[in-house]
């Protein structure tokens, strides 16, 4: 049964840490976590509703990939320059058995977070649609800068919005090279909405959460609203297994019922908490 209350009451807060101390983690994390650094959420309680690309979208043709690179290009300017909060610092303190992220803004790796799995890729690296190879987000970047050199002072402006987008409509005359190798379609390297994660990221982290009951484990949620499958089916999983969930997230969440403690606090306090 569901332990909660809204606002988070001082016992439970205190009870969640209690059952989590000490024992084996796996930990999953959302868009929630890295609002602290200064990137947006798609999903929290002051975000607007927003729909990013979907995969079928992005490969539709040039108009779409136009569109797509040209926000990319300005959002990723901010992005790059977000840096770790006390959340990621303290999940890197805590080094769980594993730590699965559905973002990609790599801050858990730059926290030091070595048991990683990053369900949807990092946006820092950028794949070719024809031959597959993969290159640095940075090299692009300089090149849509040589490419459209007036482009991110003329726009300077616009707001900003989850995983390196920003919200803007005047895309025409964008110029978007093609890969280096082949002359093919450039994608970041992360999964859009449409496409499936990699079986291998999946099974790993099956793996880790199934070893939780004969570790006497937990499984802790911190910043997501587990909308998605990629991310919600760990949580059913655990709870079928009868594995303690607990989730820190502002806003319901999809697994709230499936959880021994759902909390409505900031992740960098509750996980700095945690790791005191």
């Amino acid at each position: 049964m569901t332990v909660s209350a809204s606002p988070t009451s001082e016992a439970t807060y205190a009870d969640a840490l209690a059952l989590l101390r000490g024992r084996p983690l796996v930990v999953l994390t959302g868009a929630g976590l890295s609002t602290d650094s200064g990137i947006p959420d798609y999903r929290g309680p002051d975000s607007p509703a927003r729909m990013p690309m979907t995969y079928q979208e992005f490969v539709s043709g040039p108009e779409a990939q136009q569109r797509y690179w040209a926000r990319s290009h300005l959002g990723w300017g901010r992005m790059k320059g977000a840096d770790p909060n006390e959340g990621h610092r303290a999940l890197a303190r805590l080094d769980p058995g594993l730590l699965i992220t559905q973002n990609v803004d790599g801050l858990h790796e730059r926290a030091g977070s070595r048991s990683l799995v990053a369900l949807h890729g990092r946006i820092a690296d950028v794949i070719c649609l024809g031959c597959r190879t993969t290159s640095p987000r940075a090299a692009l970047q300089a090149r849509l800068g040589e490419l459209n050199p007036d482009f991110a002072a003329r726009h300077a402006a616009v707001a900003t919005r989850p995983d390196g987008d920003v919200d803007l409509e005047e895309t025409a005359g964008f110029v978007v090279p093609g890969c280096e190798q082949c002359g093919g379609v450039l994608k970041p390297d992360v999964v859009f909405f449409g496409e499936n994660v990699p079986a291998p990221r999946v099974e790993r982290c099956y793996a880790a959460v199934d070893a939780l009951p004969e570790q006497d484990g937990a499984l802790l949620v911190a910043g997501s609203s587990l909308t998605v499958m990629s991310g919600f089916r760990f949580v059913r999983r655990a709870a079928r297994a009868g594995t303690p969930v607990v989730i820190v997230n502002r806003g319901t969440t999809r697994g709230d019922e499936l959880a021994s403690y759902k909390l409505e606090v900031g992740c960098s306090e509750f996980l700095t908490a945690l790791a005191a």
